[in-house]
């Protein structure tokens, strides 16, 4: 498979995203304006990411003019056609504001920004830490979604210390069940407030968002 990873104004995680998939994965990635619309190039085998960063400086809500974007068109459609999606950091609120997964991003429960490791704990049991870098990362929906989210097997990773255990202070945000990350009943749009291309690398003394990777799109 290949990734598409898209650029808006105001990104400034995808140097990190690109050089991950490129350099530590070895995956063929091919970088996306997001004035253009072509797709052309993608089957439903691949996916499109969507990095961290401030689109658009992040005025009015996160993500909520870069959702209309001519790319972000090209890429609810490549969606809806089944085709992977990954939005990590803005990139999750991105999703939220188009439509693509449910809930919101809102501000952290300590009106601060968070930027430190955090552990966070996947479907499979597995524990990894992963950074995260965000002021407005507190996932929310109303009860009936998040019933449904964890019925469904769509919450993806949540918050946890490093045994496992959530709640508490292992939430750096105060998300809504502790949840870190998310995907759509077809499972095939997913989206996470940690950076798993920050920790990649040996050279940055964390590989555990390699196992990330491997874990959504079977990488070997």
């Amino acid at each position: 498979m290949k990734f598409g990873v898209v650029v808006f104004p105001g990104s400034n995680c995808d140097r990190d995203m690109i050089w991950a998939l490129r350099n530590d994965l070895g995956q063929e990635v091919i970088e996306l304006w997001h004035k253009d619309r072509d797709l052309s190039a993608f089957s439903t085998e691949d996916c499109i990411v969507l990095p961290g960063g401030f689109s658009f400086g992040d005025y009015l809500r996160c993500g909520a003019i870069a959702r209309f974007s001519p790319m972000m068109q090209s890429v609810i459609s490549f969606a809806e056609r089944g085709g992977k999606v990954l939005g990590v950091c803005n990139g999750f609120q991105i999703l939220c504001e188009s439509g693509l997964l449910p809930g919101v991003l809102l501000r952290n429960a300590n009106m601060q920004f968070v930027c430190r490791n955090v552990h966070i704990k996947g479907t499979d049991g597995g524990v990894h830490m992963i950074p995260v870098a965000h002021g407005e990362g507190r996932y929310h929906a109303d009860e009936a979604t998040l019933d449904a989210l964890e019925a469904q097997g769509q919450v993806i990773y949540k918050y946890s210390n490093a045994e496992g255990n959530t709640g508490g202070d292992a939430n750096p945000n105060g998300a809504s069940r502790d949840i870190a990350g998310i995907c759509n009943a077809g499972r095939n749009v997913f989206g996470m407030m940690p950076h798993p291309e920050r920790a990649c690398s040996p050279e940055l003394g964390n590989t555990d968002g390699l196992a990330v990777f491997r874990s959504l799109f079977g990488i070997v």
